[in-house]
């Protein structure tokens, strides 16, 4: 009997599945599942966690020369078999430094909250989700896509927040989406540094409809620099004018909802001051 063999055995005599015991040990069902092929071995730390985890020497485990060594049964329960410990380990191992937890609660087949991270790709899949990837109704991530996001690159079919992120509502270093509200913004309301959509407003807006800004280009272009074929210049503009250009603005607003009109003239009172 070899090591594979032997951990196959204590396992199995623990009553674990190897999912079970790679989430007491912090890995991957696949790190045990090659330790009992026979295709990897673990490394010293392993080894360790693996003997003090079924009470066993360390001698007994790599070169089966020593028997186990159970622990002293409790009551009610047979001799002969070694029992696992009830101790979750947070474990690190030669092929990077990770960590996984997955709780019990499913809803939907998946775990009320799953959190897989690590040096590797690390994909968490849950209701509640956080992992280098990271799927899920709420995810977080480097890479995160659900409902809600939020992530370095993050895709949220209701809301998603980062780096790059394009989701019904986005918010983000670029953002893509129906709102959007970014350095470079792309939506049907866009706001940004960089703005263009229905509706733009930004440092550099452009838009299909109207657009307000330090440089505005729209059918309606409102701000310092514009252009297009209704142009509001709002530099020296005074009392009258300001109000001829909101004016303005409500007309071409009619029928648009409330959000369209408020950002357009939060915008515009941003650069009258």
């Amino acid at each position: 009997m070899d090591f594979r063999d032997r951990l196959f055995e204590l396992r199995r005599h623990a009553g674990l599945s190897q999912e079970e015991l790679a989430n007491l040990l912090g890995l991957s069902r696949q790190a045990v599942q090659k330790w009992e092929a026979g295709t990897s071995r673990p490394d010293m730390d392993n080894l360790v966690l693996l003997a003090d985890y079924f009470h066993v020497t360390l001698d007994y485990l790599v070169t089966g020369r020593e028997p186990a060594c159970p622990p002293p049964p409790l009551e009610g329960e047979s001799v002969g078999s070694p029992q696992p410990s009830a101790t979750v380990i947070h474990h690190y191992y030669h092929e990077g430094r990770h960590y996984e937890y997955k709780s019990k609660r499913t809803l939907f087949g998946l775990p009320l909250i799953h959190v897989n991270v690590g040096t590797r790709n690390c994909w968490a899949r849950g209701i509640i989700a956080v992992g280098n990837i990271a799927t899920g109704v709420v995810a977080l991530g480097g890479l995160a896509a659900g409902l809600f996001t939020l992530g370095g690159v993050s895709l949220g079919l209701l809301l998603a927040l980062g780096g790059f992120c394009l989701g019904a509502v986005s918010v983000g270093g670029v953002a893509v989406g129906i709102l959007a509200w970014g350095g470079v913004a792309l939506g049907w309301l866009a706001v940004g540094g960089v703005a263009s959509g229905v509706y733009a407003a930004g440092g550099v807006a452009a838009a299909t409809e109207i657009a307000v800004g330090n440089v505005a280009s729209a059918p309606l272009a409102i701000g310092l620099h514009v252009d297009g074929p209704r142009a509001i210049i709002l530099p020296g503009m005074k009392g009258a004018q300001v109000t001829e250009a909101v004016q303005a603005l409500d007309q071409a607003c009619q029928g648009v909802p409330a959000i369209v009109l408020w950002t357009l003239k939060y915008c515009i009172r941003l650069l009258l001051d």
